[in-house]
């Protein structure tokens, strides 16, 4: 087969809607039940917003499958080969929706805060703090971030974590201090006598 030849069965290979849907939505998931914090242009995207984004493109994806499959412009199905597959899209669409809302609901009353300045190599701290009845609680993520387009990256899990008396948010009530160095940073959360933070030394891994 010449060249021309394998170029032309590329350009008449359907793109893989089912196989890209099916990859979004296992994603999703997988996202929604990690650490991951995505920060865009410094704002930060947690892992509930990215599963809702990944959900709907593998939704627009599957019912593109479904219906070029309908109108026989892909390979024909059996009516239980049909159904088989669109109960597993129905699974795998629950599965990720659902882990979607479960992640969004544990970030309910969450506040992100993105400190400055950024460290060396564009080394971006991130921090979510939360407050539920008495208890407070927040976590340090290093970003990874690429900072001549706006602090942008990924941290794929907190560095540090603390939690906090009477819901004290110590990083928004501005008691923190934030030092960079070579090879990465601390941050230093100092509570109040009556809303006492433990521990209060963290170091930032970008890495």
């Amino acid at each position: 087969m010449d060249l021309a030849q394998r170029r032309a069965g590329r350009a008449t290979r359907p793109f893989p809607y089912a196989a890209v849907g099916i990859g979004c939505l296992v994603l999703a998931s997988v996202v929604c039940w990690s650490s991951v914090l995505l920060l865009v242009m410094g704002q930060v995207v947690p892992a509930w917003a990215v599963g809702v984004t990944l959900s709907l493109i593998a939704l627009v994806l599957l019912r593109v499958h479904v219906a070029r499959a309908g109108s026989a412009v892909e390979q024909p199905l059996t009516l239980r080969q049909s159904s088989q597959r669109r109960f597993g899209y129905a699974l795998l669409s629950i599965l990720a929706v659902g882990s979607t809302a479960f992640s969004a609901l544990g970030d309910l009353g969450a506040e992100y805060l993105v400190l400055r300045p950024t460290g060396p190599d564009g080394c971006t701290a991130v921090v979510r703090e939360t407050a539920f009845l008495f208890a407070g609680s927040g976590e340090v993520y290093g970003v990874d971030g690429v900072d001549w387009v706006g602090s942008t990256g990924v941290a794929w899990g907190p560095s540090g974590s603390w939690t906090a008396d009477d819901g004290y948010r110590p990083v928004a009530a501005g008691t923190y201090e934030l030092k960079w160095h070579r090879d990465g940073g601390t941050l230093l959360v100092s509570g109040t006598s009556a809303d006492p933070v433990y521990p209060g030394l963290h170091d930032i891994d970008c890495g």
